[in-house]
Formats: structure tokens, sequence, C-alpha cells
């Protein structure tokens, strides 16, 4: 599982070096190949390949034309990229997807479970103050037995 915070930095070319903890987890339980994207653009998303591919087919299974997962298709499918992490663990992200997520220089690298997520540590700094985490929350977690 990728789990866990690090700090990362975007280089001149616009690419993003994974962590260590991380990247070595990826490249052993699913290979180099990555999918590169976002669904709101305030963050970037990288998915394992065979993550995101299961992701697909999910979305193949009826209704195939709901409208969240064609918006959701959208989404995914403009900021998206198949990419591929080099031997040194360096991600390339697209231009327009760097901008759009205000990513450059440091950033938060953190794992979700099968996939992770890049964000501006500001950006989401002022999320956590924003959106803070509330017994509501934990309410939610408990009926879901977590």
């Amino acid at each position: 599982m990728l789990r866990g915070n690090f700090t990362a930095k975007l280089d001149s070319q616009g690419r993003v070096k994974i962590p260590t903890a991380h990247r070595k987890l990826i490249q052993d339980e699913y290979g180099f190949e990555l999918y590169v994207t976002s669904i709101t653009g305030e963050n970037l998303l990288i998915y394992p390949m065979r993550e995101w591919e299961e992701i697909e087919a999910r979305l193949l299974e009826p209704p195939k034309m709901l409208p969240e997962k064609v918006k959701f298709l959208r989404h995914a499918n403009y900021y998206g990229q198949v990419t591929s992490m080099d031997k040194q663990g360096r991600v390339s992200i697209p231009n327009h997807l760097r901008q759009a997520a205000g990513i450059a220089g440091e950033v938060a690298v953190m794992g979700y479970l099968t996939y992770l997520q890049v964000w501006n540590r500001e950006r989401f700094e002022e999320l956590l103050k924003t959106d803070p985490y509330t017994d509501k929350d934990a309410a939610a977690l408990a009926d879901l037995g977590i």
C-alpha cells in the first residue's frame, strides 16, 4: 500500500521524483508504466497503470453513458497521459496539468493506498485548514467499521 507524505521537487524539465518508499513499492508491485491525471485540476493523480486499468474496467460496466462517468472521463482524459517512471524514479508531468495544479518547486507526494496524489504544498495546507477532519467524518467512518 502507498501511504504517507513525502516532500519532492519538480525539476526544470517538469518531472517529479517519486520518493524512494513509494518508488520501490510501485516498481516491485506494478512496474514502470503509469497514468498521470487529475479530476479537478487541483492536484496530480499518479496511478500505476494496472490500478488505472481497473478503474477503466469499472467504467465500462453498464450504464456506460451515465453522465457522471462521462464527466469523470472527460476530466481524466483532458489532464491524463500515459507515461513511465524512469530508473531514477522521475515522472514527466504535462505542462497544462502542472499549470492547473500550481505544481512547481517543492510538492507533497502522498500515498492514497493504490495511487499517489501530488499537491502544491501551500494549496494542500490551505485545504487542511478549510476542510478539517470533524466528528461527522469520524462517525461516517465508524459506520464503515473504520
